[in-house]
């Protein structure tokens, strides 16, 4: 029985350079680094879908969304992660540790597209670290396999109320943007047989 091997830890600056450079996003936390998946047509094809949604809507608003390609950096935790889409109202603030000016702080709300390979990090750790920003109004869960749409909305006690919708009629709203997102339009030519 071999011995377990020790994690490399990677400073900060570390991370932030050798992302600089990668073929592939990876998450930060705690000195370790996480190299993420890649993703599948359907999650591609809604993360396309839900940010023309949004952006269609936020047209002429002072909120902007982004796709995943935009890092994310939790104040309070140190996690660095790339929701698959964000949405910031108002200045947006840069993360002071990231010298290139890559990655920032205050999302009002952040979109995850679930896979059965990132569900439990995206339900547990990321969204642990989600609820302790302090600009978040609003984070949503949106489902590859079937027409399913969760949010989570802050309430001016800091607990976070959950509202759910199911169905391709549906329509998920997003009060903190005022954005409403109809699903047989977030679901547009996904494949539910393929995405299992």
């Amino acid at each position: 029985m071999g011995l377990a091997q020790p994690v490399k830890r990677h400073t900060v600056d570390e991370y932030y350079r050798l992302e600089r450079v990668a073929q592939f996003k990876s998450d930060y936390y705690a000195g370790e680094i996480f190299d993420m998946s890649g993703g599948t047509i359907a999650h591609s094809r809604i993360c396309k879908n839900l940010t023309r949604r949004i952006d269609e809507q936020l047209d002429g608003k002072s909120c902007e969304v982004f796709e995943s390609n935009l890092r994310l950096k939790i104040k309070a935790t140190g996690l660095r992660t790339y929701p698959d889409a964000s949405v910031y109202c108002g200045p947006i603030e840069r993360d002071e540790e990231d010298t290139d000016g890559e990655t920032y702080t205050n999302p009002t709300a952040i979109f995850e597209i679930l896979s059965k390979t990132t569900e439990a990090y995206d339900r547990g750790f990321k969204a642990s670290n989600y609820r302790q920003i302090a600009t978040l109004r609003a984070y949503v869960f949106i489902a590859q396999s079937e027409p399913h749409a969760e949010i989570y909305e802050r309430q001016p006690d800091n607990s976070w109320v959950l509202r759910e919708v199911r169905g391709l009629e549906s329509t998920l709203a997003v009060p903190p943007i005022a954005v409403e997102l109809r699903l047989a339009e977030l679901y547009a030519r996904v494949d539910f047989t393929a995405a299992q």
